[in-house]
């Protein structure tokens, strides 16, 4: 039987990029407007080169409201999905993903604060609302692991989900308060709630790739950890994991890189649940594969579902939110089934 390499080759990456790259091409060109692909590109490279758009087109449309979005989407959905991935492996759990912490609980706990009581920081768009969701997912992981330590000195993983979905429960009682209580605010927090990158610019997509780049590094830096986690965490010891430092570290990525992405995007469900499950499908459980796949394909998949959220029902827009929990919540009961029947 030909085993899959541990590392993901050239080729492979090359693939990946190139489907991500397609979806993105195709997501930017489409909408209440279909624009050709020409157009779009040509757009692209004058605006890059500093050279006047050419007559018919829509630069200002493509550049400045279609493009900074879809790079949004993209880089939310390669978030969260890799956040999954890791916790997935880091919890051994197949029903984990970065919410079931109860980290995007607080973080959304933490936006929702700010929305309704206009904290904000000036001039700088969304800050507030993203520093509120950083320092509350934060809170919220320290809460959590406080309380599974008290309860458990070994941080085992039953304990901390157990303790994450309570605390999940807790958060959403409360932000069910706010939210009655917010007044005219109201509206614009219960869309929020549902998951949309509309309005997005090229700042949001700057300040989602800096955590990208600086937590997802160190996700992707203990993949060998995670694999070590698959046989159990007393066999990960007798290998030299240091169990509790590996934990504590991967969780601190997870929860800032959630609280980003949730500052900007709202509460999307299901990615981190599901493309790391698909992906392994194809690239295998081996953590050092797993996690860039998940990347990409998290990013595919986000901009793929928002396209739909997009054009569905145009004029009207649905939400993100609601198009990937429709779709994540079928294709979920799909692999349980399959994978339930194949053991």
């Amino acid at each position: 039987m030909k085993t899959k390499p541990n590392h993901f080759r050239l080729y492979e990456y090359i693939i990946f990029l190139a489907i991500t790259l397609a979806a993105m091409l195709l997501c930017v060109c489409a909408g209440s407007v279909a624009i050709p692909v020409r157009d779009t590109l040509t757009a692209i490279w004058n605006t890059i080169f500093g050279l006047p758009a050419p007559e018919g087109i829509s630069q200002s449309v493509i550049v400045f409201v279609r493009l900074p979005r879809v790079l949004c989407v993209a880089l939310v959905g390669a978030s969260l999905s890799l956040c999954g991935a890791a916790m997935q492996g880091l919890l051994r759990n197949p029903l984990a993903d970065g919410s079931t912490l109860g980290v995007s609980s607080g973080a959304s706990l933490g936006a929702v604060i700010s929305i309704a009581f206009g904290i904000t920081i000036p001039g700088i768009q969304l800050a507030g609302t993203m520093i509120m969701a950083i320092v509350f997912a934060f809170l919220s992981l320290l809460i959590i692991l406080t309380l599974a330590y008290k309860m458990d000195f070994t941080l085992s993983t039953n304990t901390i989900i157990l303790i994450g979905v309570i605390f999940t429960m807790f958060v959403s009682s409360i932000m069910s308060i706010i939210i009655t209580f917010s007044g005219e605010q109201m509206k614009s927090i219960i869309f929020w709630t549902m998951g949309s990158l509309s309005g997005s610019n090229y700042s949001h997509a700057l300040s989602i790739l800096a955590a990208l780049v600086v937590f997802g590094t160190v996700i992707i830096r203990y993949s060998r950890e995670l694999n070590a986690f698959a046989i159990g965490e007393d066999n990960a010891r007798h290998v030299g994991v240091n169990v509790k430092r590996v934990k504590l570290i991967v969780l601190i990525a997870v929860s800032a890189l959630i609280g980003v992405s949730v500052s900007i995007s709202g509460t999307i469900g299901f990615v981190g649940l599901v493309m790391p499950h698909m992906t392994r499908m194809v690239v295998g459980p081996n953590h050092r594969r797993l996690l860039p796949a998940a990347m990409f394909s998290g990013a595919t998949f986000l901009m793929l579902a928002d396209l739909v959220g997009r054009v569905l029902l145009n004029p009207l827009e649905l939400p993100i939110g609601v198009v990937t929990s429709f779709i994540g919540s079928i294709v979920f009961v799909y692999i349980f089934y399959t994978t339930r029947k194949a053991g």
